[in-house]
């Protein structure tokens, strides 16, 4: 959910990601630029830009939904990133989890400098990591994988 309570969604199979007003119940979508794309997981900032990890090209993208302007930038693995979990932290800066990578890698990017600032691999390998919270109070990234595990991370 967006400051303006419209929340955002990934459609998933496609590569567009949508929003839906609701005042109108008006459904708005925003199609990625590469047709291949396959976004999964997205987080907000406090800017209302959408975030979003591509799985299938290995992309972190970004959606202005001001200006319908969208950005991309290639993920540490690239086309072998798969990435999945995302969340973003009380700093505004983006953490995803690389999930072809074995072990899964968990990847931090800050966007006031658009450049990826930290690289670090869950050491029990993770599974694949499919969804991921922020929790303020504890600076920490809870997290939940495919082997019914449950991790967290500290963040700086």
């Amino acid at each position: 959910m967006d400051s303006k309570n419209r929340p955002w969604i990934c459609l998933f199979g496609t590569n567009k990601i949508a929003t839906v007003d609701p005042d109108t119940m008006e459904l708005t979508e925003y199609p990625l630029p590469d047709e291949e794309a396959r976004p999964r997981r997205m987080a907000l900032t406090s800017d209302d830009r959408i975030w979003y990890v591509d799985y299938a090209r290995g992309y972190l993208g970004r959606l202005d939904p001001a200006t319908g302007q969208i950005k991309e930038w290639e993920n540490p693995a690239k086309s072998q990133s798969r990435p999945y979990a995302m969340t973003v932290d009380d700093k505004d800066r983006l953490w995803f989890v690389e999930t072809l990578p074995q072990p899964n890698r968990f990847v931090g990017f800050d966007p006031k400098t658009e450049e990826f600032f930290s690289i670090t691999e869950i050491g029990s390998g993770g599974g694949t990591v499919r969804n991921m919270v922020f929790h303020q109070p504890s600076r920490e990234i809870w997290f939940g994988t495919d082997v019914n595990t449950v991790g967290r991370v500290r963040v700086p």
